[in-house]
């Protein structure tokens, strides 16, 4: 008996050092440990090192750090009936660790799914056009839909953003006629200004040599160098511009 006693000692001892070494839990920096007692929730505890006492007290870990979670590809249809297979990247971190662990069983889970639900119903409302060229505009509409939705859950939705559109072949062959088209229509009105501008400044010098013979025979002679200046076998005999004038007046004399 004598020796019993010190023996069962030591074993109550050890147990009690074990059970204090197995309630000690860390809470690091980036997380949050939210408590229960008998199944109540009883606080939020800071980071450090925690006594958690089981089975009385339990606690669930919950990180704060930014999460970064693919939206699947989602199968939609937009606005203008064009099929189209769209994933996505959502941005999101807990806020308030007690109602991310009270108000929803997995918030993981359920961000992901309320993304992949907002993404088919967003995409679904506008057309292909706009899903392609106002891609920072779908994407604020996406964020403040769902961090709307996650709010009562403590989740803070910081970005959403499309990441790829994948297209049917047909509908990618009949884009890429639709850009031919459209290079080749930009192509003619730019041919038209050019030769609207070339016709004036034509016209303008064609005024001001109107205005001054002069000018004109010095611009004649100037084409005569010019030509004669080229390596060809044609010989050019420069007619005065005097003679071409006095030609043309006799033939539009009225015959007596």
């Amino acid at each position: 008996m004598t020796l019993g006693l010190p023996v069962g000692g030591a074993l109550a001892l050890g147990a009690l050092l074990f059970y204090l070494a197995s309630s000690l839990r860390i809470v690091a920096e980036y997380e949050r440990g939210v408590m229960f007692f008998f199944g109540r929730y009883t606080g939020v505890k800071q980071p450090g090192l925690r006594l958690v006492f089981p089975p009385f007290f339990r606690m669930a870990k919950v990180d704060l750090r930014t999460i970064v979670s693919d939206v699947p590809p989602q199968d939609v249809i937009t606005k203008d009936n064009v099929s189209a297979s769209v994933n996505a990247v959502i941005y999101f971190r807990v806020v308030h660790p007690d109602k991310a662990v009270l108000q929803v069983h997995d918030y993981l889970y359920a961000t992901s799914q309320l993304a992949q639900t907002t993404l088919r119903s967003v995409l679904g409302s506008v057309e292909l056009d706009e899903l392609l060229a106002q891609r920072d505009k779908i994407n604020d509409n996406l964020q403040e839909l769902i961090d709307q939705q996650t709010d009562p859950w403590g989740i803070k939705v910081s970005s959403v953003e499309v990441k790829h559109v994948e297209l049917p072949e047909e509908m990618k062959r009949i884009m890429a006629r639709q850009a031919e088209a459209e290079r080749e229509r930009r192509a003619k009105v730019i041919a038209a200004e050019g030769e609207f501008q070339a016709s004036a400044k034509l016209a303008e010098a064609a005024g001001v040599l109107a205005s001054q013979p002069g000018s004109l025979q010095l611009r004649y002679l100037q084409t005569l160098v010019e030509v004669a200046a080229s390596n060809n076998s044609t010989t050019l005999f420069p007619v005065p511009l005097e003679l071409m004038d006095a030609i043309k007046r006799i033939a539009d004399r009225p015959a007596s």
